[in-house]
């Protein structure tokens, strides 16, 4: 009896199991690939907070004598920087600017990564300038960008405000980094306050943790003289009927000896 049918059966069945496998497989990669919708891509800043920081940037290097930028770029972006801008207009970088001879610039590098990616997403934080401003400026003006609490996780969370928020720090860092002199430009006037609702009276606002203890206190006590007349209450009532039966069994006794 020939046995090569069932064997070439056999090897058919074996193609066709692995030929399923592979399409499952290269379905749920095709699926995967076009379901995912992750967004890696490091936000720009908004066009009001370009136009807010290059307007005083301006007024700050006219006063100080000194360019300040910013440059924002995507890590795994190769090409241009996503966004930069300085006191010379948005868009306007000042590194290697004729027009800015002493400048300061701040640079944020973001890197977003996928979901299913082990890393995490990270920020790096650079302070830049011209070849007469040292290392140790730089750095003490890097630092405190950190104190102000732009740190490089709200890099992470908002990179275009971020980056426009450190940018318009610089001219103040610059200042205590001795690197320039304080600008002139006077603060707009503060709005008047609107007035304080009533305070109330000082009486109960000084003595307002003794009022609520006394007031415990009271009803505490008022709590122990319920419970001490209900259960006087209840006492006398038992006390009642216990009288009379005493009455009843002596009242027989007293009709015998008689």
């Amino acid at each position: 009896m020939s046995t090569g049918k069932p064997a070439a059966k056999k090897k058919t069945a074996a193609w066709a199991v692995w030929l399923t496998i592979g399409l499952v497989v290269a379905g749920c990669v095709a699926a995967g690939v076009l379901n995912n919708d992750e967004d890696t891509t490091v936000a720009a800043p908004a066009a009001d907070e370009r136009a807010d920081s290059v307007a005083i940037l301006q007024r700050s290097s006219a006063e100080q004598g000194l360019c300040y930028g910013w440059e924002l770029v995507d890590y795994y972006d190769y090409g241009d920087p996503l966004n930069v801008g300085s006191n010379l207009g948005d868009g306007v970088a000042i590194e290697e600017n004729p027009a800015c001879p002493r400048w300061v610039q701040v640079t944020a590098n973001i890197g977003y990564v996928s979901e299913s990616s082990e890393s995490n997403d990270f920020a790096r934080i650079q302070v830049t300038g011209s070849p007469d401003i040292d290392a140790a400026d730089r750095l003490r003006i890097l630092n405190g960008l950190e104190r102000l609490g732009l740190t490089e996780d709200v890099f992470v969370d908002d990179p275009g405000w971020a980056i426009t928020r450190a940018a318009v720090m610089l001219p103040l860092l610059a200042v205590e980094a001795g690197l320039a002199e304080p600008a002139d430009t006077p603060l707009p006037a503060a709005a008047s306050p609107s007035p304080l609702p009533d305070a109330g009276s000082d009486l109960l606002r000084d003595r307002w943790g003794f009022l609520i203890a006394t007031v415990g206190l009271l009803l505490l006590a008022a709590l122990f003289v319920t419970v001490g007349v209900v259960q006087r209450r209840r006492q006398r009532r038992a006390v009642v009927p216990a009288q009379r039966a005493r009455a009843e069994t002596a009242e027989p006794r007293t009709r015998e000896k008689a």
